[in-house]
């Protein structure tokens, strides 16, 4: 059967050959005739498997050598908007509002003190990243959101925080972009965009910014007991840490993460250009902040929507359809989505102008 062109924003399209070799591992892992789902975690062959992980998420991200830890959690990122704050918010914490999961991450935090929203776009339902404004210079930390899978925005820059730590929530564009890592201090990411299944969540960690609080710290929510415990303090989403290392391996074999920016440059770039001359279409965000991972449109007359979605699904495209809190469209590109799938999808949209 022919695999439909997957624009679903999470748990999403992952590469073909991964697929492959989770699928024979769930049988027979390396010839060990285990199953992955069945090896224990503390056997040599997984530890091998989440040291590989561990390592290749810090090398893909070129922060080798650099003070940072890898480490592979569960709870997803919302479990990290809790963590976060247990381990690093002592008095007053700086976020930015640029979305719903920035929002929740916010109400989070304020279970464990004052927290300043520095700038929001809220006032604009999200459809914009804020710019000019003045960090405070009396924070613990500042929280961003490098992308909003909802509203289909994405920071190109980020806030110099000399004095602070630079948190930042990538589970949608984590691996997707040649940028600055070490400019943050802790990154998270849920696995089930970029990486992998959904179970694992990546943190990329600065060990010199954690032990400052002065609360005690559950050792479920501990950076430095799962830092010291390599991520096995208690048992580790398995299958989830697997397929995350294959796919980091398929990446690293395709030219790391600057060869694929460039891919999705050219995904984005055709999306958005068909939605730009098509009379039928319009975007939901501003141009300059317009995600490169999710892009986010809705028709100009949404009578018209019953005869689109017929041609998008007969075209065999799958998760197209826009968040329910804001409906439309979303075209999810991640890194495993082709420049055919994207192309497809422009077919079919220059197709539906020529129909009306």
């Amino acid at each position: 059967m022919e695999r439909p062109h997957n624009f679903s924003a999470g748990p999403c399209i992952l590469p073909l050959e991964v697929f492959e070799k989770a699928s024979q591992s769930v049988i027979d892992l390396d010839g060990s005739g285990l199953s992955i789902l069945e090896i224990s975690h503390r056997s040599a062959a997984f530890v091998e498997i989440i040291e590989k992980a561990r390592a290749l998420a810090l090398e893909q991200l070129n922060l080798n050598n650099k003070g940072y830890k890898a480490l592979f959690m569960q709870g997803g990122a919302s479990m990290q908007f809790l963590m976060t704050a247990y381990n690093l918010l002592e008095k007053k914490a700086g976020y930015l509002d640029t979305g719903t999961w920035s929002a929740n991450a916010i109400k989070e935090a304020k279970n464990f003190g004052n927290v300043e929203v520095v700038a929001s776009s809220k006032d604009k339902n999200y459809n914009y990243i804020p710019k000019q404004y003045e960090v405070p210079t009396d924070l613990d930390y500042l929280h961003c959101t490098s992308n909003n899978t909802i509203f289909g925005t994405q920071m190109k820059s980020f806030p110099e925080t000399v004095k602070m730590p630079l948190v930042c929530d990538m589970s949608s564009d984590i691996f997707s972009r040649e940028i600055d890592y070490s400019q943050f201090d802790l990154i998270y990411a849920g696995a089930q965009k970029n990486m992998g299944p959904a179970g694992a969540t990546l943190v990329v960690v600065k060990e010199d910014i954690l032990g400052k609080v002065t609360r005690d710290i559950p050792s479920m929510m501990n950076y430095e007991l799962f830092i010291k415990r390599e991520s096995m303090f208690n048992t580790p989403p398995v299958f989830s840490v697997y397929v995350s290392m294959l796919t980091m391996e398929w990446l690293a074999r395709n030219g790391g993460v600057s060869a694929i920016e460039k891919k999705n440059q050219k995904k984005s770039e055709s999306i958005y250009s068909e939605i730009d001359r098509n009379p039928l279409f319009k975007g939901f965000t501003e141009k300059e902040d317009r995600s490169m991972m999710n892009a986010t449109f809705t028709l100009k007359d949404e009578k018209l929507a019953p005869r689109f979605d017929e041609l998008w699904q007969s075209a065999n495209i799958n998760g197209l359809n826009g968040h329910r809190s804001i409906g439309g469209y979303r075209a999810s590109m991640y890194n495993a989505l082709s420049i055919e799938s994207v192309e497809t999808l422009v077919d079919v949209m220059k197709h539906f102008e020529k129909t009306i």
